[in-house]
């Protein structure tokens, strides 16, 4: 569905967000009874008035977001000094601190766990602190992360802002911007929405001018900025899977296309991003992330089944400094692909 102009996301739906909210919240005790004389109706444990609740919760957590986001607008001279550095790391710090109610509230009802680890380690501490050592700030860093299943983002966002006290810049699909709270927030900061179109070596088309974005969007990272980057472009499907393998022998390359055959729970990596990502930002050191744990969720139906989901979530971290990346657009290519072999290869190894 085409998203709509932000005239309308601001005077339409945000509104009908806060709307919602405030009615699920002012009749919840009429549908919390409800829900529960269905449970005996609906299989699972107490199933239907959790969903009821996170909706609840979510809905009433984008209206106080977009409360506080319209007082940091108000605050700025009603605009004015809005993308000053001093109202950017507001937006942060409210960014951070949502994230980290939000992650509350679902954890506690979904029974998630978050476990991140930097190492082999079998010493859950030791790996916790190689992980923070490597996403720590002090050199700029370019986040190439894994895309699978749902909420993997906002995991990964949460835990750059709260965990590693980075200020992510973040490449994402346009699509989030339907959210009317993200939509507002992530306008405000660094950040670049994007229609992901394959590979770009081209010199006209959709793929190029993403490549020119997220270059853009690269430029100036310092000490403590994070480039966020999703390089599959979307969650493992077998249609996206064949669709990327054939615009790969399409454009010669097919040495990767072979290799593109063989992944099993991650999609063959598009390298255009990475690639201007890496070459705006030649200082930056490159972080890999793969994660465990929601690999079998991947629509709302297989989400129903598992509530409660009672999941570990595992995040593994690498890390490259820049003097080891290949600069070469066709060797770096190559060193892409080879990594998210090893991502591949770990997630075989640790997925449930």
């Amino acid at each position: 569905m085409r998203l709509p102009p932000p005239w309308l996301r601001r005077l339409v739906l945000a509104p009908t967000v806060i709307v919602a909210g405030l009615l699920l919240l002012t009749t919840a005790p009429l549908w919390l009874l409800i829900a529960l004389a269905l449970t005996s109706l609906v299989p699972g444990r107490f199933r239907l008035p959790r969903v009821l609740w996170l909706v609840t919760v979510y809905l009433l957590w984008d209206s106080l977001l977009l409360a506080l986001l319209f007082a940091l607008w108000v605050g700025s001279g009603f605009g004015w000094r809005l993308r000053s550095p001093a109202f950017t790391a507001a937006h942060y710090r409210v960014g951070a601190w949502a994230l980290r109610v939000l992650f509350w509230v679902f954890g506690a009802v979904l029974r998630l766990e978050i476990v991140a680890t930097g190492s082999d380690d079998e010493d859950p501490d030791a790996a916790g602190r190689a992980f923070d050592a490597l996403l720590a700030a002090g050199v700029p860093v370019v986040v190439g992360s894994r895309h699978g299943g749902p909420g993997d983002s906002f995991i990964l966002i949460h835990t750059l802002l709260n965990r590693a006290g980075r200020e992510p810049r973040i490449v994402l699909k346009d699509t989030l911007q339907w959210d009317p709270a993200i939509d507002v927030l992530l306008n405000r900061i660094p950040t670049r929405f994007i229609t992901p179109t394959g590979f770009a070596g081209k010199a006209r088309g959709g793929g190029a001018r993403v490549e020119h974005e997220i270059a853009a969007l690269a430029a100036g990272l310092d000490a403590d900025d994070a480039l966020v980057i999703f390089p599959e472009g979307g969650q493992v499907s077998a249609r996206r899977r064949e669709s990327r393998v054939a615009r790969l022998r399409a454009s010669g390359r097919d040495d990767l296309a072979v290799r593109a055959e063989g992944l099993r729970h991650v999609m063959p990596p598009q390298p255009g991003g990475v690639h201007a990502a890496l070459g705006a930002a030649s200082t930056a050191d490159m972080v890999f992330i793969g994660h465990t744990g929601l690999d079998q969720l991947l629509t709302l139906g297989d989400i129903w089944r598992e509530l409660p989901m009672d999941k570990r979530i595992t995040m593994r971290a690498w890390r490259v400094p820049a003097a080891e990346i290949p600069r070469d657009r066709d060797a770096q290519a190559e060193w892409l692909f080879a990594w998210f072999e090893r991502i591949d290869a770990w997630i075989d190894a640790h997925g449930t």
